[in-house]
């Protein structure tokens, strides 16, 4: 099995540094507002159950090394999981405010 950093679900993030553009000003709703923001919370809050994950899965291969094959997968299961909920909200960002990449 490849290191979680080399496993397809993490990809070069290169790309997340390159300016912007914007198709112009942007105006959001109330309504607007509170559904990216809701998608905020939402995504914090996945990326602390997979966080809490691995430091659980890493706790109790320390506490059982027997336990260890079957802790790994889980372990390495939630960079990726990870990286896809972070880049999900990245896009549904980009799109409220009208951000392109060049």
């Amino acid at each position: 099995m490849k290191p979680a950093c080399f496993q397809k679900g993490l990809r070069d993030d290169g790309r997340m540094s390159v300016p912007y553009k914007t198709s112009g000003p942007v105006t959001l709703s109330e309504a607007q507002i509170l559904e990216l923001h809701q998608k905020l919370r939402d995504m914090r809050h996945d990326v602390n159950n997979m966080l809490m994950n691995v430091v659980a899965s890493a706790e109790l291969i320390r506490m059982r090394p027997e336990r260890g094959p079957e802790l790994f997968k889980l372990l390495l299961e939630q960079p990726p999981r990870a990286t896809e909920c972070i880049a999900k909200f990245s896009r549904e960002f980009e799109v409220a405010f009208g951000l392109m990449r060049p």
